[in-house]
Parts: C-alpha cells; sequence; structure tokens
C-alpha cells in the first residue's frame, strides 16, 4: 500500500485538455465476451469525453487466449509507448505479474479486470465474484437434476485465475449434495471452441451411457459442450447442462432448450468501470481496491425479463461501429 500512495504522489497533474490515452487489453479478441468489455470501455470513453474529459480507448489483445506471450508483449508495448493507463484482463494469473509490477514500477497504472494477478501492485481489481459464479452453477445444476445423478465439469485452462475460481466454487458447492457424484473434474478444454468441443466428445465417449448433467465455466467451453451434445443427440435436457457468459450461440441454445441456465456476468460494466477507475485515479481520486460486477443465473423462465435481456444480449451496436 505504501508504493501505492507514493506512486499516487509521483503522478504529474494531466494539463487541461490533454486526451488521455489508455490501453484496454482483453485475453482474446475472438469471443463475444471480449466484445462486450471493448463496447463497455468504449462506453465510458464516450460519457467522460461528453464530459469534457477527453480519452482515447487503444483496444489490443492477442487472438488466442492461450498465447501468453503476445499479451505479455502487448503489455511491455503499451509500457514503452507511456500509455496513461492499462487497463488488463491477464489471461495468466502468473505470468503477467512481471510485466504489470514493470509497468507500475515505470509509473504506468495498471488495473485488472475480469480475472484476478497474483500481485498486489495494480490499482483495482474489477470483476465478477467467480467462486460465486461457480457456486450458482453448482446449485442450479443440482436443483434441475432434482439432487441425484452423476455430473462432469470441463474445466477451461490452468493459470486462468476467474475459470479456476468458478471451477473451485462449483466443487466445493458440489459437496452439499450427497447424492450428486461427480465423474469426471480434471479434464481441460483448451483456449478454443474447436478444442471444447473435442475435449467434450472425448467425455461423451466415455461416459455418455452414464452423465446425467454438465457444466462449462466460460464461454468457450459452452459452446464447444453444445456442439458435442448436439452431435450425440444429448442435447436438449437428455443431459442438463449448465454454461457461463452469454454469446449469440448460447442464448439461443438457451431460447431452445439446449442449454438449462447461463451463469451470466456483466463484461459491459466490467469494462466501463475499467476506464471510468482508471480515469478516477490519474485525476488522483480515491477508488476502490476491488469492485464485484455481480453475476446471475438466467434460465428459460426468465430470459426475456427486462435486466436479464440486457445482460444476454448487450447493445453492442451502439458502441462497436
Amino acid at each position: 500500500m505504501a508504493f501505492v500512495l507514493s506512486f499516487v504522489g509521483a503522478l504529474n497533474v494531466h494539463a487541461a485538455g490533454k486526451t488521455l490515452q489508455i490501453a484496454v487489453i482483453p485475453k482474446g479478441t475472438s469471443h463475444e465476451f471480449w466484445k462486450s468489455i471493448h463496447a463497455g470501455a468504449v462506453k465510458a470513453q464516450q460519457e467522460l469525453s461528453a464530459n469534457g474529459q477527453k480519452v482515447q480507448i487503444v483496444w489490443k489483445g492477442p487472438l488466442r487466449e492461450d498465447d501468453r506471450d503476445q499479451q505479455i508483449q502487448v503489455v511491455e508495448n503499451f509500457v514503452a509507448r507511456r500509455m496513461d493507463g492499462i487497463v488488463l484482463a491477464p489471461l495468466d494469473n502468473t505470468a503477467l505479474v512481471a510485466p504489470v509490477e514493470t509497468a507500475m514500477r515505470a509509473r504506468v497504472p495498471v488495473i485488472i479486470i475480469d480475472s484476478g494477478l497474483k500481485s498486489q501492485e495494480p490499482i483495482s481489481y474489477i470483476a465478477t465474484d467467480n467462486r460465486k459464479g461457480g457456486e450458482l452453477g453448482a446449485a442450479h445444476l443440482a436443483k434441475i437434476l432434482n439432487g441425484r445423478g452423476k455430473v462432469i465439469l470441463l474445466r477451461y485452462m490452468v493459470g486462468s485465475a476467474s475459470t479456476e475460481e468458478r471451477e473451485a466454487g462449483f466443487l466445493e458447492q458440489m459437496k452439499k449434495y450427497p447424492d450428486i457424484t461427480l465423474i469426471s473434474s480434471d479434464q481441460y478444454a483448451g483456449p478454443t471452441r474447436d478444442s471444447a468441443y473435442q475435449a467434450t466428445q472425448n467425455l461423451l465417449n466415455r461416459y455418455s451411457k452414464e452423465v446425467d448433467g454438465m457444466f462449462a465455466p466460460c464461454e468457450p467451453v459452452t459452446v464447444g459442450m453444445l456442439m458435442a451434445l448436439r452431435d450425440l443427440g444429448k442435447a436438449g435436457g437428455t443431459v442438463k447442462f449448465v454454461g457461463f457468459d452469454s454469446g449469440t450461440q448460447s442464448v439461443e441454445a438457451l431460447k431452445r432448450g439446449d442449454l438449462q441456465g447461463l451463469v451470466v456476468q456483466n463484461p459491459v460494466k466490467m469494462g466501463y468501470l475499467g476506464v471510468m477507475t482508471m480515469v478516477d485515479y490519474i485525476n488522483k481520486k480515491k477508488v476502490p481496491k476491488k469492485v464485484d460486477t455481480g453475476v446471475t443465473v438466467v434460465t428459460h423462465e426468465n430470459m426475456e425479463e427486462p435486466a436479464m435481456k440486457e445482460l444476454l444480449t448487450p447493445p453492442l451496436d451502439k458502441y462497436l461501429k
């Protein structure tokens, strides 16, 4: 904390009329979740500019969510460019520690969003309560299974703090249901829908005759699992399926009944608060060390409620033109 306080004191006061350049770095750029983060960042930029605070968002990240080296390079490049601030969703909670701490020492402040980092140096951490999200997913799956059956958890990737917390929350919650057996919880999907599809196929080839329910901890795993269940004729409730994150394919599947629940975050809010908090910090306002952006379960029954619709289908076109 002493470092942060001295860091604040060392910041120069920005001249009136200066345009703040804030880098926003996602884990990847191909999935709809990150487009929502981007939309939230642009929304903040527009609001700030309308209120006289000139801000330019620079959006750049790796294409794939397993490309640690590329994300590290992006961070290092922005530090070299002396950006006014970096808002980062680290794809690895350990590998990004050194570049983030280097940025802080270089007086380029960093705010972490979406997924945690094993460092206390960043200014703030703005994210879903991911453990709670996993717990909600487990509780909903147990409910639709009537508290009994055999369940598969397909993990995402080693080092992804957000999904590791969801997986841990899911497993902890499942201990409350003695009549539910976890038949697989140690397999990883990998970073893409295709790799998740292949991993799900492998699991279903082994367990298709006994599995009653499945849980996916993020968007690419949800979509890959959905594709595999459909191919084997196990969608539509034959195997109860709870996923994580909204996206075009998963929302459509929820509507059709191929998904029985989606644990949904608020990525637009995450991107928005990441930028707004960074600007507050640069302007020497006190900012919270941690912000919970919320998480909820959306089902076929409640998905048309206005609050749920906004989470499922955020107005991306309004901001990403």
